[in-house]
């Protein structure tokens, strides 16, 4: 069958789609609250997740937008450590953490021994040696890497063609009750399946030791990759690009999804437990996954990257996210303190300049590693949304390519008023397609905000999507108070409905508080820090509190990441021409596409900031062609035509009066560039433009204008 997933193409092979990665839709799956209620050690939550949306995205290396250099395939042969060692640094006891084989007195560590708190045994030399046969079956080559659960060891499995495989200790121990127990545990392991996480073939028991027994990936871990740039960089930190450290986020996405939905947390991701093989990553360790909701089995994790509930409460989906966003931070920046000062926090953005650069970055790894569980993301595919949102507002800054793309949470017309920042051209939040009340409220069509609001007072069903469309046809019909109240109930149901907050904000612009209405906006934003849609309501806010410059900022992320918002390219025109900026709001009337319903009133607003002669610069004859030449190509009525003609030749007979006009012999609009010749012109147009309106007192100041200018002539 083929994919579900909105925008793939994909097949669905054993129960996953080949392409973007997303499990089959099941007949009936549970709402996100019904998810957090299961996560962690059996609590629930007070937090009222708002009704899920599809996600749009796919899950190909790059996201379609980032080039990421292939890893090439690494001969497991030559993977294996010649002389195998743990450093002193890197040993901790397996159950209490505590650090053990350090040296003291200026001797050396012990490899073996018991750690001096809870007396476990300890041990950092491999119990296998090249030759052994583990199970009768794996040969072991030798080791690869020593992990939290021991070693890790390559080998041939010989009833497989002597194909390559990795054994996991999963347990030491001399109870074998106990490892047949754990490994009966364990083995559901084997019914993972997903093409972005490393394939369990088998679990084995060999002497005083169990094994999981996994297929071998060839490549580099995300932590060998910065080792590799840090050592290409003379030992001095080299962090990725963060279009390409989101890349891999991205990537690896869709397979914590698949196991969350398997009833499975992976609990123990960070950066050496993603391998990047060629062209595709995976998961490659799956010794700490654990059932949600399990109460009684050990949780592995690792310092600088666990969430801080998890000792109390358990792991859950938000802590599971909560280790994503530790690894994006750790891939794109040099992180410094990670599992110290900062084990549970962020450095700030003064102190980080690519959080400077990107607040949206910012916005959504403080949101992913918040204090508080119900503050993060609540699912994979709500943090795969937003931060491909990030993604393209990076990419289209420093590529400066737009990255268009639709939004699955907000909608509307997007038509531009180029003459002032309007609230009612914001734009409009979508309908979740799941609500009881969806299909009503898609036959409301009245234009009348008052009869809106009596229709939707007699929706067969009371949901949120019919309160949050209410509050809507309420500040549409200047009932500010009764909309102020119905938000104030939606927040105090669920006080991380941020779309209370968007209404508020609506709210509070429509009645001429842009202060306000910004505080609520920036709630959407850090709820939403992909998204574009609270980005511009910033920057109408801003601009309404006569904020040219903390408006051109907002307006300039939004109209250089997606065009199709051409309110923002107006806003910013409008912005830079009020900071005396001609040459930046060219720029930003270019950003409108010829494709939109507002290409004309761009084109036109391009006309008039050629023209227009600003407080630090003056018009040049070079920017009043190209005025005519963009006035030549468009398509307009007589009267628009006619007026911007006469703002131009207007504007030339400035010129020449000035004596700017190095080229009198040159023509414009059709009219040669001489005092007599742009008078008449200019006389024509001024009558033309009287024919043209229908108010009197109008009419008779064009011809007075036309009187005015016309050269004096002898009969």
């Amino acid at each position: 069958m083929n994919c579900q997933q909105p925008q793939c193409n994909g097949e669905i092979v054993d129960g996953y789609c080949e392409l973007c990665g997303m499990a089959a839709p099941r007949e009936s799956r549970p709402r996100r609250a019904a998810e957090k209620q299961t996560a962690g050690s059996g609590t629930t939550s007070s937090r009222r997740s708002t009704a899920a949306r599809s996600s749009t995205r796919t899950s190909r290396l790059g996201a379609g937008l980032v080039e990421v250099p292939a890893i090439p395939y690494r001969d497991p042969s030559t993977a294996v450590m010649d002389e195998p060692s743990v450093r002193e640094g890197s040993r901790f006891c397996a159950r209490c953490d505590e650090p053990v084989g350090r040296a003291q007195r200026g001797s050396p560590g012990r490899s073996e021994g018991f750690c001096r708190v809870c007396g476990a045994p300890f041990s950092f030399t491999p119990k296998l040696s090249a030759g052994d046969v583990v199970a009768g079956q794996y040969e072991v080559v030798g080791p690869l890497a020593h992990g939290g659960m021991g070693w890790i060891y390559l080998a041939k499995d010989r009833n497989v063609a002597d194909r390559w495989v990795v054994l996991k200790g999963l347990l030491n121990t001399a109870d074998q009750e106990a490892i047949a127990a754990a490994l009966a545990e364990r083995r559901f392991l084997a019914e993972v399946e997903h093409p972005s996480i490393v394939k369990i073939f088998n679990f084995v028991q060999h002497e005083s030791s169990g094994y999981i027994v996994m297929e071998y990936v060839g490549g580099a871990s995300l932590k060998q990759i910065l080792r590799a740039r840090r050592e290409a960089n003379g030992d001095k930190p080299d962090p990725l690009p963060v279009a390409r450290a989101i890349a891999y986020v991205l990537e690896i996405l869709p397979a914590l999804g698949y196991l969350h939905r398997s009833g499975l947390l992976f609990c123990d991701f960070k950066l050496d437990n993603v391998i990047q093989a060629q062209h595709s990553l995976k998961l490659i360790d799956l010794g700490g996954v654990y059932h949600i909701g399990d109460r009684s089995s050990p949780v592995y994790g690792t310092v600088g990257y666990q969430a801080p509930e998890i000792a109390d409460a358990g792991p859950s989906i938000a802590s599971e996210l909560f280790t994503v966003g530790r690894t994006l931070a750790m891939l794109c920046t040099d992180f410094k303190g990670y599992q110290g000062r900062f084990e549970f926090t962020l450095p700030s953005q003064d102190d980080i300049p690519l959080f400077g650069r990107f607040d949206s970055l910012y916005r959504l790894l403080a949101k992913a590693t918040a204090s508080q569980p119900d503050d993060r993301f609540q699912s994979v595919e709500e943090m795969a949304d937003q931060l491909f949102g990030v993604l393209r507002e990076v990419v289209a800054r420093e590529e400066g390519t737009p990255v268009p793309a639709p939004s699955t949470l907000f909608t509307g017309d997007f038509r531009a008023r180029p003459e002032r920042a309007d609230w009612r051209l914001l734009p409009v939040l979508q309908v979740a397609s799941d609500d009881l009340a969806a299909g009503y409220l898609a036959t409301l069509a009245s234009s009348d905000a008052r009869e809106l609001v009596g229709l939707l007072r007699a929706a067969p069903e009371h949901t949120l999507e019919v309160d949050l469309r209410m509050a809507r046809a309420l500040i549409d019909a200047g009932d500010y108070a009764a909309a102020e109240e119905l938000v104030a109930a939606i927040e105090a149901a669920d006080p991380w409905e941020w779309r209370a907050a968007w209404y508020r904000g609506v709210s509070e612009l429509a009645r001429d508080r842009p202060l306000a209405a910004g505080a609520s906006f920036g709630v959407v934003y850090r709820a939403v820090p992909g998204e574009l849609a609270p980005k511009l309501a910033l920057a109408v806010a801003a601009e309404c509190a006569d904020d040219p410059v903390g408006a051109a900022g907002w307006y300039e992320v939004v109209s250089r990441t997606d065009p199709a918002y051409t309110t923002a390219a107006f806003g910013l025109g409008r912005c830079r021409l009020a900071a005396g900026d001609r040459a930046g709001a060219l720029v930003a009337y270019a950003r409108v596409p010829e494709s939109s319903s507002a290409y004309v009133d761009a084109q036109t607003a391009r006309i008039r900031c050629l023209i227009r002669e600003g407080e630090t610069d003056r018009r040049e004859l070079a920017e009043l062609r190209a005025a005519a030449t963009t006035l030549e190509a468009l398509s307009l009525g007589a009267e628009q035509r006619v007026r911007l003609t006469a703002e131009l030749l207007a504007a030339a007979l400035g010129l020449l009066e000035e004596g700017e006009v190095a080229d009198p012999g040159a023509r414009l609009v059709g009219c040669p560039l001489a005092d007599q010749d742009l008078r008449f012109g200019l006389e024509r147009s001024y009558r033309d433009l009287a024919r043209h309106t229908s108010s009197g007192s109008e009419r008779v100041r064009l011809v007075d204008l036309a009187n005015q200018i016309r050269p004096t002539t002898w009969t």
